[in-house]
């Protein structure tokens, strides 16, 4: 049985899902363990994804890219992180903070950031945690100084994709200090060759290793006044809303994860033998592979309907919190059992399944940790 099957997804989606699953296949998977190992960025992944019309083409077609909405870049995911999470992730945050700049942006900025990403000339990335702060986006310290023809960012930012590879950011930082703390914020575009841009990688994460994240360090940097996205004083607001796709696509990372466990689970009970016969023939291994069936389809089942939810905005922000929990926590708890499944041999860093098991505690953490997706349930549930 395909876990990632085509029937649940929309018709216009199903061509550019198998496109990513032929690529996968040829270009991630043979890749994931290499790449695990070295922690090296993988530019030839991704210049492979770049030639095969993969990556970045979220990006409207004036500007360059093929248009690819919601439902099709979840498609994308799925199966790219079914391969190996860490590549899927270099591979889908180097369009990442491009769809702000496109809804909100200058036609002059779309037309000098956008379509150099499109064409796969450039790559870029989002700034928005901090050292001290994650989740809460009124929280957030980094300050942005008006000055004279423009801002002067001072502060510091962490676990951003592509801090050291990127050509230029999507940064939020502080512009005010008003009563209401959630129209305090600005995004700006930030050319990572600016002065006073510094990044570095940050060191030897236990999951998706090839997928690298910076620590970034402002001092005095300036930026123009034209690199404003949108209005200042906007800039929460517009990442709201951006984090309410970005958190549909999470639950495809989650999917893919999962799918990925539960092959690697299936494929080992069914090939080993214990006390006279193949331990897929014990009940309680059935029992143990069918909750994690159970739990895999449901939420497959709800991620799509948020997928459809929250590119209608229908109550997006509901949906998108309840697809990114559901679909991140099944792939952690279907890790979990692979690694039960597997017994001794979980342990081995060459299996796969281990690779999943730490891959898997990411995606609850990035696009708003889970705790927070609970409130964010219960609060718009009211």
């Amino acid at each position: 049985m395909d876990l990632l099957d085509d029937s649940v997804v929309p018709e216009h989606a199903r061509d550019v899902k198998a496109e990513a699953r032929e690529f996968a296949a040829e270009h991630i998977a043979p890749n994931a363990k290499e790449y695990y190992e070295s922690g090296e960025y993988p530019w030839e992944v991704l210049e492979a994804g770049m030639d095969a019309g993969l990556v970045a083409q979220d990006i409207g077609e004036e500007y360059g890219g093929k248009g690819y909405d919601l439902a099709q870049v979840l498609a994308i995911a799925e199966e790219f992180y079914r391969a190996d999470a860490g590549i899927a992730l270099t591979l889908q945050l180097a369009s990442f903070g491009c769809e702000m700049v496109e809804q909100y942006g200058t036609d002059e900025q779309k037309e000098e950031y956008l379509r150099p990403v499109a064409e796969n000339d450039q790559i870029s990335g989002l700034a928005v945690s901090e050292p001290e702060t994650g989740s809460d986006l009124a929280g957030m310290t980094t300050k942005a100084e008006k000055v004279e023809g423009g801002y002067e960012l001072t502060g510091e930012k962490y676990w951003v994709g592509n801090a050291v590879e990127a050509d230029w950011l999507t940064v939020y930082a502080k512009t005010g200090d008003g009563e209401d703390r959630y129209s305090n914020y600005t995004l700006f575009i930030v050319e990572t060759d600016s002065d006073g841009y510094e990044a570095e990688h940050i060191p030897e994460k236990m999951g998706m290793r090839a997928s690298k994240q910076g620590h970034i360090v402002f001092e005095d940097c300036f930026v123009p006044e034209e690199n404003v996205v949108g209005s200042e004083g906007g800039g929460f607001y517009v990442l709201a809303d951006f984090f309410n796709h970005g958190r549909v696509v999470v639950g495809g990372h989650g999917l893919g994860l999962a799918a990925a466990a539960i092959e690697e689970a299936e494929e080992f009970v069914h090939g080993r033998n214990a006390f006279g016969r193949t331990v897929n023939e014990f009940q309680a291994v059935q029992h143990t592979l069918s909750d994690m069936r159970i739990g895999f389809e449901s939420a497959r089942a709800l991620n799509w309907r948020a997928c459809e939810k929250v590119a209608n905005n229908e109550d997006a922000g509901y949906w998108a919190a309840l697809a990114k929990t559901k679909s991140t926590e099944v792939a952690t708890d279907c890790a979990e059992q692979g690694m039960k499944l597997h017994g001794g041999r979980s342990i081995l860093t060459d299996r796969r399944i281990a690779r999943v098991y730490r891959d898997v505690r990411i995606p609850v953490i990035y696009e708003g940790a889970n705790d927070i997706q609970r409130n964010l349930i219960y609060r718009q549930s009211r």
